[in-house]
């Protein structure tokens, strides 16, 4: 992982950009020296969004597992408490 200032980034942008799709580098830019932004290979970031999503879709499948014991209700009993009319097979109010 290579760091480097904003302020010197600008004049190399072109160096780091290759260096990250060419021989899949890392650079972090820094900001008062602290890191502020990192960039990266598209592998990298590809990579890095299919783990959040797969992430988001185990926290979904474990709160479907913790509902699933939850008691069901039947469609009409919900409709009857909301005070609205049975839905036809179509998907429109009767």
């Amino acid at each position: 992982m290579n760091t480097i200032a904003f302020s010197q980034a600008r004049s190399h942008l072109t160096e780091i950009a290759n260096q990250v799709q060419h021989k899949h580098e890392t650079w972090i830019l820094t900001k008062n020296n602290k890191p502020a932004v990192a960039i990266i290979p598209m592998e990298a970031l590809n990579l890095l969004l299919e783990m959040i999503e797969a992430r988001e879709d185990a926290d979904d499948l474990r709160e479907a597992l913790a509902s699933k014991n939850q008691p069901t209700r039947r469609l009409e009993e919900i409709l009857k408490e909301l005070d609205l009319q049975e839905v036809s097979s179509c998907g429109t109010a009767n």
